[in-house]
């Protein structure tokens, strides 16, 4: 049985070029075609517009109101990482600012997500460092509770492993198990195809309820279609 607070050093993650691609696809793109699984909740925010993240996850595991694995998980980052962050009970304490983002960024990490608080936002905002948080706040931690890296986590209702991929962007954050990266991504390309056919069809003036065939369903739920309500049904003013 593992040791209640650990740092795991080594992890699986997914090919850098699978992480990319889905990347490139984003958040919603990504979550419809793996089944609509895989989000993180709402109470996650991206602090930043028009930036989108992809990486392998690095997971830190921490008492709220103390940053003290956050120092600890930035020693096991690599290019491409994404940091996760998660506390043992509810925090909205700001964990993670501008220093911390300098340091990650020489180690090739240049997204956080953070179920708890972030600060120095307008610098992460200038240094173009992607931030998907619970909180922005200004409240300080210390540095004295033990916790761990790289352990199952779960942020905002969605469980993330270590090495999970994790794309974020303006719609939301999604999480995915490394080893179903290659699926996913056929997924995914799949999903595009079908979008861009639809995005050409709109664009000559077609209707969705002609191209996905809604005419019958409205039909058989019982929704009429007439000209013009009657006079006498009008509701008075």
């Amino acid at each position: 049985m593992l040791h209640q607070h650990i740092i795991v050093k080594e992890i699986d993650r997914a090919d850098p070029q699978i992480i990319d691609e889905l990347g490139r696809a984003g958040v919603a793109t990504a979550h419809e075609a793996a089944g609509r699984v895989g989000l993180i909740g709402p109470a996650i925010h991206a602090r930043q517009q028009n930036f989108r993240a992809a990486g392998s996850a690095v997971t830190v595991l921490s008492h709220p109101g103390d940053n003290l694995m956050i120092h600890a998980a930035i020693e096991v980052c690599q290019p491409g990482d994404l940091l996760v962050v998660a506390t043992t009970s509810p925090s909205t304490d700001g964990m993670f600012g501008e220093l911390f983002a300098t340091s990650l960024v020489q180690r090739g990490v240049n997204a956080i997500v953070s179920d708890a608080g972030v600060r120095d936002i307008a610098d992460l905002r200038e240094m173009r460092f992607g931030v998907w948080s619970r909180a922005i706040h200004a409240q300080g931690t210390v540095k004295a509770s033990p916790g761990s890296v790289n352990v199952p986590v779960v942020v905002d209702g969605q469980t993330v492993n270590p090495g999970d991929i994790v794309l974020a962007d303006d719609d939301g954050v999604f999480v995915s198990p490394s080893s179903s990266g290659p699926q996913l991504v056929e997924a995914v390309r799949r999903r595009l195809a079908n979008e861009q056919e639809k995005r050409e069809r709109f664009a000559r003036g077609e209707l969705g309820v002609d191209i996905y065939g809604f005419r019958t369903l409205l039909e058989q739920l019982g929704v009429k279609t007439v000209q013009s309500v009657p006079a006498d049904q009008k509701v008075a003013r």
